[in-house]
């Protein structure tokens, strides 16, 4: 209990201790106004219930009142740190080739011996004809397996285009990508989603959007980016360039908002700096694809320009603005003029002038002189 204050109930102090209020059998305790329920007290019970004497009963408001939340700020999406790029199983296309050619060849052989191989193939092969005796349940085995073979190989050959990636999976798992181009030989059981890695630029439509006054816009903004973690890019969204497309429209609002699209009567940054804007826009924007693969090296936009609705209200507000700052530097310049006619004229001593001649002068040459620089 701050020092002081009397006691509640009219009870007196003795040696600092301070003596209970006199019970009426119900305990009263201030809740916050911002909390939907009473605090609870340690002990598990709520402050009303407590036993009196007790720290919580003459624990001073300020001190139960609870903190208030802190809004959170806006977080960056992050991708799964398990899902990163990594080289898929590849073999070089000569070897799928080769292993089917063999697979290949045992199955000719064994038709051969069985004496099941056309005439046409024992002609071409130089074969030695041999009496048909059909082919026996021990030779199927050997041409299933030889047949499977000459499928996995045959099958699991590809042509790896340059700029372009193969993301692998197998059941939903991903397996690798693999970057290599030519002739490659990849396991047909895995799924092949084909990335394009290539530096690409993306040219938006006209976009709305509103600056710092609340005044529509229309904005069109041009994106180079470039696939860099293939495995993100097609696994952590399901479209990366409609991904992409989506945030740029969120980046450019956000970014627009904080300036107004001209400042007609001071000198303060306007969205007239397309620079300022466009580091802020290519920074904002790199930081929302990080978590989808998606490097972005520029984020520029190439036309900001008032909506139709308001356009022709805000021409004619420019052209006035225009003029007014035309006027007051044709202004400026006429009194210097006057000022250092006038200060040379008497400083010479070439005229003598009181303040009525001298508000006279003044006049007549402000006249004459605003005259010539208007004409």
């Amino acid at each position: 209990m701050p020092d002081g204050a009397a006691p509640e109930g009219g009870g007196d102090v003795d040696g600092g201790d301070v003596e209970d209020p006199p019970s009426r059998g119900v305990a009263v305790t201030e809740v916050p106004v911002h909390l939907p329920f009473p605090p609870v007290v340690a002990g598990g019970s709520r402050p009303g219930g407590a036993a009196r004497g007790t720290p919580a009963a003459h624990t001073p408001p300020a001190r139960r009142r609870a903190a208030r939340p802190v809004p959170a700020g806006r977080r960056v999406p992050r991708g799964d740190d398990w899902l990163r790029e990594k080289t898929g199983p590849v073999l070089p296309g000569w070897v799928g080739v080769a292993v089917g050619a063999l697979a290949l060849a045992g199955c000719l052989a064994l038709f051969w011996r069985a004496g099941a191989l056309p005439g046409v193939f024992e002609a071409a092969l130089g074969a030695t004809p041999r009496p048909h005796q059909g082919l026996r349940p021990t030779h199927w085995p050997p041409l299933a397996f030889l047949g499977v073979v000459v499928l996995l190989a045959v099958g699991g050959l590809g042509r790896g285009k340059t700029g372009h990636a193969w993301v692998l999976t197998l059941f939903g798992r991903y397996r690798g990508t693999v970057r290599r181009t030519g002739l490659v030989w990849v396991s047909p059981l895995l799924l092949r989603r084909r990335v394009d890695v290539r530096l690409r630029h993306w040219r938006s439509d006209p976009m709305p959007a509103v600056d710092a006054g609340g005044l529509a816009l229309q904005v069109v903004v041009q994106v180079v980016w470039q696939v860099k973690d293939t495995a993100r890019a097609v696994l952590a969204v399901e479209d990366h360039t409609e991904y992409l497309a989506e945030q740029v429209e969120s980046a450019m609002a956000r970014v627009l908002s904080q300036l107004p699209a001209d400042a007609f009567h001071e000198d303060a940054p306007t969205l007239r700096d397309a620079e300022a804007v466009g580091d802020a826009l290519t920074r904002m924007l790199a930081a929302e694809t990080e978590a989808v693969g998606i490097d972005v090296y520029s984020a520029q936009p190439t036309r900001i320009e008032y909506a139709p609705e308001v356009a022709e209200a805000m021409r004619r507000r420019r052209v006035a603005a225009i003029d007014a700052k035309h006027r007051d530097t044709v202004l400026s310049s006429v009194v210097d003029a006057v000022d250092d006619t006038v200060h040379r004229l008497t400083s010479r001593g070439l005229v003598e002038l009181d303040d009525y001649e001298r508000k006279a002068l003044v006049k007549d040459l402000t006249v004459a002189f605003y005259t010539g620089r208007s004409e």
